[in-house]
């Protein structure tokens, strides 16, 4: 990557003053600044890293700032940079395409030359929907393909993960391979992996059935789970296709899992739908690059850009942000380049950050709040911000925020992007004042201890803001401490998936 770290600079808004503590204040809101001040004096944040900005959303005038020009790891907050500049890019209506074509003839019903399964990046493809494009070239005659069945998915290089990810996160559904030619088994989206549905046997005791949604001959499934109530444990093998289930269940119970090679689990599946239509292949199967002169058969076109960052932005969805990262540029590389063309129409030098991926997992990311802030002040001026806003998880309402800030006045009223990984936490986003002022407000913590509660800091932040200028200020009730480290050593207790901080909600199902 050709980008280089630069020192930040942040101008202070005139009319403001520091305050002993580091941050700024308005003139005549003390009050604010001096909340804030306690609010991050929490002994939770001793030896953290915490970065907190927060602006007037029209004017762009800082209200408080405190290390907030200071570069660190930002986790999701990164997909506000990918989804508003993959909007300037791409544009809000921009369509993935999956295709079959062929630079064949035809003989009666007979196709003679290889039949081309063309992926263009569509993260939101089905099961039924590789189905259907069968059943098109089913409808146009074809009963036999006098070739083979070559498989293209040379529109992204062969890269599956970002650099600086997680090697022990491959098994789990947030972490999956990003391909061209990939497949998502439930309305999530969550592309790259299968469901692993476990149900109890006959009687207790009795081995447990398991099966994967869509049916495949990618995956191979190793069970050793049985009918009981100790609970199902299924994990996928380090670099394998071996999904290893274990436990004891007595209701059937799903999980989803990665899969090494989504344009393997592809191919099979498309390989079952041409056979379900009774359409011979003779040449089996390559992969490879189609035909420059190839006519196309049949075509799958997916839902607009501006509808798909719903799901990414309110499930935290990292498949589809690297997605949009390979449909710019076609690798990590190129595209976090491409996208990084729009970086500065968005408030941020391309110069002074690091950027290695889409979602954020990236441990090499370096962002400051000072950055998401601009983000989010520039997006107002954008046309497709209505959209793009309303994307975002709402306080008390749905998405990341759907257990967060209830019954507060932040409740419907906050609009912000969450972010979790192990030591990282942020909140960046959009919040009304009781007063009726719009803020943005950004704050990142690092270096935040997994048994603390680094949400309820952001969440007593987001709430005072949006009690501002109210005759009562409303603070959220500071959470449980979830695990401590006890002597003499021992294993550490197991988080509840309610309380954990180091994964988005949605990534565990636990929103």
């Amino acid at each position: 990557m050709k980008l280089g770290i630069l020192g930040a600079v942040v101008a202070v808004t005139a009319g403001l003053t520091l305050t002993s503590s580091g941050g700024a204040v308005a003139v005549g809101n003390e009050a604010l600044t001096a909340d804030l001040d306690t609010i991050l004096a929490d002994n939770a944040l001793k030896g953290a890293d915490v970065g907190l900005v927060v602006r007037d959303a029209n004017s762009g005038e800082v209200i408080y700032t405190r290390q907030s020009s200071r570069r660190s790891q930002v986790a999701s907050n990164m997909k506000l940079l990918t989804t508003t500049t993959a909007l300037e890019l791409l544009g809000p209506d921009y369509r993935w395409k999956t295709e079959l074509v062929s630079a064949g003839t035809r003989t009666g019903t007979a196709l003679d030359g290889d039949l081309v399964l063309r992926g263009g990046g569509d993260p939101t493809m089905s099961r039924l929907r590789y189905q259907q494009l069968a059943d098109t070239l089913k409808a146009s005659g074809v009963t036999t393909v006098n070739g083979a069945l070559v498989i293209d998915d040379t529109k992204f290089d062969a890269q599956p993960y970002g650099t600086g990810w997680a090697w022990d996160d491959e098994p789990y559904a947030y972490s999956a391979e990003t391909s061209a030619l990939t497949l998502s088994p439930d309305a999530k989206f969550s592309a790259g992996t299968v469901i692993v549905r476990v149900k109890p046997g006959a009687a207790a005791g009795a081995p447990a059935v398991v099966t994967t949604e869509p049916a495949n001959d990618h995956v191979q499934i190793v069970s050793t789970a049985t009918t009981g109530n100790g609970g199902v444990s299924v994990e996928r093998e380090h670099g394998t296709n071996r999904i290893f289930v274990s436990g004891s269940t007595s209701v059937e119970t799903t999980a989803l899992s990665t899969v090494k090679d989504p344009t393997g689990l592809v191919t099979s599946v498309f390989q079952k739908a041409l056979q379900a239509n009774g359409i011979t292949v003779t040449g089996g199967v390559k992969r490879q690059k189609a035909p420059a002169n190839a006519a196309v058969l049949a075509t799958d076109t997916s839902m607009k850009l501006s509808e798909l960052i719903v799901p990414l932005l309110k499930d935290s969805n990292n498949m589809l942000a690297e997605v949009l990262v390979k449909t710019a540029g076609g690798s990590f590389t190129n595209g976090v380049n491409q996208l990084s063309t729009k970086w500065s129409g968005m408030g941020v030098d391309p110069n002074a950050v690091e950027v290695f991926d889409g979602s954020g997992m990236s441990r090499l990311d370096q962002f400051s709040p000072d950055d998401l802030t601009s983000v989010l002040v520039k997006a107002k001026t954008k046309p497709w911000f209505a959209a793009w806003q309303a994307s975002l998880p709402v306080a008390g309402v749905d998405g990341t925020l759907v257990n967060r800030m209830k019954n507060t006045p932040a409740a419907g009223n906050l609009k912000a992007k969450t972010g979790s990984l192990s030591g990282v936490s942020g909140l960046s986003g959009y919040v009304k004042t009781q007063a009726g002022r719009e803020l943005v407000f950004s704050v990142v913590q690092n270096n935040v201890l997994l048994f603390n509660s680094p949400k309820s800091i952001e969440d007593r932040i987001a709430v005072r803001l949006a009690s501002d200028g109210g005759t009562q200020l409303v603070s959220p009730q500071v959470q449980s401490v979830p695990q401590q480290r006890k002597a003499p050593a021992q294993d550490r207790t197991k988080v509840p998936a309610k309380e954990r901080f180091d994964v988005e909600c949605s990534w565990i199902g636990s929103c």
